[in-house]
């Protein structure tokens, strides 16, 4: 990323986590294209439970924004970005969002992560006509009355949960236990592993939702252990999971363990002894490694291998800019009404940037943007159609590479 693009300044960013954001992504100053800048809201976890993809995910848009302003910006205008920290808290989040929109007028909010951030946050968002990109996978958030204020590029849990059934029964694991936290994905999850966990022959011998707030989940593995899994799912967060992994570990499970990429991050792993993460099985959604945006996601972060969340990020503010310049506006209605016109299209000019499709926009071609996280093609409810999912495992205190379905 360079220093010489036009983002503003104007951010607001709590924590240690943001301050080392700040200092890693200095913006400064040049003087605006013609008009006013476009001012565009960044609202994610810089800290809390989703502290570790937060910055990073904000830092994949800052760095695609300086990109766009620096071939010319979105109908004439530069970009600039707000950036507010969600704390992964739906009390903080909604405050963050009723500051975006009722102070800075934003027109469109990026970037919510944790499922019950989302559902407090999109309301805000509709009832504002401001338009809402998130991550967050929850079957229901896809269900609210959002009017098409919202897009996900996250796989929501039908197709998570079918596909972590799929490699579950495909590696002979045919007892399953779901440990989740009291969540909106919570349920969802566990009643679509049951169904495509019997499909395969395997079963889910058991359920529990638990508080993510407790110090030991003792009670909860002791229950857990009863029912003789050979696998536990353990569908949490980080600060949860890492304690039910050490009271699985004090119980004596010897069995395989089950969780998500946002749960066994590097810190996480690092933190834990390998005796109590061995053997404990990674997913994520993948993204598409093969692609030309991928790649240049790679190049214009200097990552060799960036993250399924990453990508997302920059998706995102691609997404958004090149359906406010087709639209000719940049209003959340604008966004909401065009998106689809830029990213559903199979048999337009495909494209792999914000840049390359602006440029063919200002053209007056049709285009079809092809996302670092895949396809980018999206139902009528705002979900995206199809995923592809990374496996690993936890090998002596490191991810070793399974597959990618």
């Amino acid at each position: 990323m360079t220093n010489g693009n036009r983002i503003g300044r104007r951010t607001v960013l709590r924590g240690a986590a943001a301050a080392a954001l700040a200092a890693a992504l200095p913006l400064p100053r040049r003087a605006w294209a013609a008009g006013e800048p476009i001012t565009l809201g960044v609202l994610t976890p810089l800290t809390g439970a989703g502290g570790n993809d937060g910055p990073r995910m904000a830092a994949a848009i800052k760095a695609v924004t300086a990109e766009v302003n620096a071939a010319g910006g979105v109908l004439g205008r530069d970009v600039r970005l707000i950036v507010e920290d969600g704390q992964t808290n739906p009390d903080a989040a909604v405050r963050a969002a009723h500051k975006l929109i009722d102070v800075d007028k934003v027109p469109v909010i990026m970037g919510t992560w944790a499922s019950a951030v989302t559902t407090a946050v999109a309301p805000v968002c509709w009832e504002s006509k401001v338009f809402l990109t998130t991550v967050s996978g929850a079957d229901s958030i896809t269900l609210l009355p959002h009017q098409g204020y919202l897009i996900r590029t996250q796989p929501n849990n039908k197709l998570q949960a079918s596909s972590h059934a799929v490699f579950i029964a495909g590696i002979g694991m045919k007892r399953v236990y779901v440990m989740s936290i009291q969540a909106p994905f919570a349920v969802p999850t566990q009643t679509r592993l049951a169904t495509v966990l019997r499909e395969h022959g395997s079963q889910e011998v058991g359920a529990l939702i638990y508080d993510g707030s407790k110090t030991t989940y003792r009670s909860e593995v002791d229950e857990a252990m009863r029912a003789k899994p050979d696998l536990v799912y353990l569908n949490g967060y980080a600060p949860d999971v890492s304690v039910i992994l050490k009271n699985l570990y004090e119980a004596g499970y010897a069995g395989a363990k089950f969780t998500q990429s946002y749960v066994m991050t590097p810190k996480v792993l690092a933190s834990l002894p390998h005796e109590v993460t061995q053997g404990t099985y990674v997913v994520q959604p993948s993204p598409a490694v093969d692609s030309k945006a991928y790649a240049l996601t790679a190049e214009r972060l200097h990552l060799e291998h960036p993250d399924t969340y990453v990508c997302q990020a920059t998706d995102w503010i691609s997404l958004v800019t090149l359906a406010m310049q087709k639209a000719g506006a940049t209003t959340g209605t604008a966004v909401r009404d065009h998106v689809r016109d830029i990213s559903n299209d199979v048999s337009a000019t495909h494209v792999h940037s914000a840049v390359e499709g602006l440029a063919l926009l200002k053209q007056g071609k049709a285009i079809k943007y092809d996302g670092a996280s895949g396809p980018c093609v999206f139902d009528p409810r705002g979900d995206i159609v199809s995923c592809q999912f990374r496996y690993d495992r936890i090998e002596d205190g490191a991810y070793r590479f399974i597959k990618i379905m």
